[in-house]
């Protein structure tokens, strides 16, 4: 699966959605679940919570391992996607549709200095070899 062009991504694998009120959806990449395997379990962090970027903030659990994720930008939780709760294994299915939190970031223009997907990719690949 490549890389949806009009998402941002984290060298930590989330993968970030700049919606249109300004609001960012956050999941991680196909790599991240292929990597984990088929996820047993998500720990979202809660609406009202302040995120400092690259701050650990949610956890999904995998038949193989758990691992952290972590906000791409600085701002506050809106919401975590409760539908994971009963469907974890949504993230194997459509990892760019399952998202686990959106935040409102504290500023906007942090979200530019994330990686495209060319320069995601490039990070995947050196993770290969």
């Amino acid at each position: 699966m490549s890389n949806p062009g009009n998402l941002k991504y984290t060298a930590s694998h989330e993968w970030v959605k700049t919606e249109a009120d300004g609001t960012l959806t956050v999941g991680i990449t196909d790599h991240a679940q292929e990597l984990l395997g088929d996820m047993v379990f998500v720990e979202a962090p809660t609406a009202g919570r302040k995120l400092k970027a690259k701050e650990e903030c949610a956890v999904v659990e995998s038949v193989k391992a758990a691992a952290d994720v972590y906000a791409p930008v600085s701002g506050t939780v809106t919401a975590a996607n409760s539908e994971l709760d009963g469907t974890p294994e949504a993230i194997n299915s459509d990892p760019y549709g399952a998202w686990i939190f959106k935040m409102k970031p504290d500023n906007a223009a942090d979200v530019a200095a994330l990686l495209d997907a060319t320069a995601y990719q490039a990070v995947v690949d050196s993770e290969a070899h």
